[in-house]
């Protein structure tokens, strides 16, 4: 059998590029219904505008359905600096 160094057209390029948890870092499947994705923008301090940059994540359905999506977010959003990184260790009142 012959081997040949083809460089693939538009047309056999895959298109679908599964997208993976932030959280868990697993690979989220096309039938996961309960995943979400979120866009959270960076935002000027003085202004309050936002800047034009922003960052995404996306969570799978097993971390929602665990509850564990809203600790997700925030130790995610901490880890890039959207917001401090004792935040959560507040006294809630």
């Amino acid at each position: 059998m012959q081997t040949t160094d083809i460089v693939p057209t538009a047309d056999q390029i895959e298109l679908y590029v599964p997208r993976k948890c932030a959280a868990s870092n697993k690979i989220i499947a096309a039938k996961d219904h309960a995943a979400v994705q979120l866009d959270i923008a960076e935002v000027d301090e003085h202004t309050g505008r936002m800047t034009g940059k922003s960052r995404t994540y996306a969570l799978c359905g097993s971390i929602r359905m665990m509850g564990e999506s809203d600790d997700s977010i925030v130790r995610l959003a901490a880890r890039d600096g959207f917001i401090s990184k004792g935040y959560f260790l507040r006294e809630s009142k």
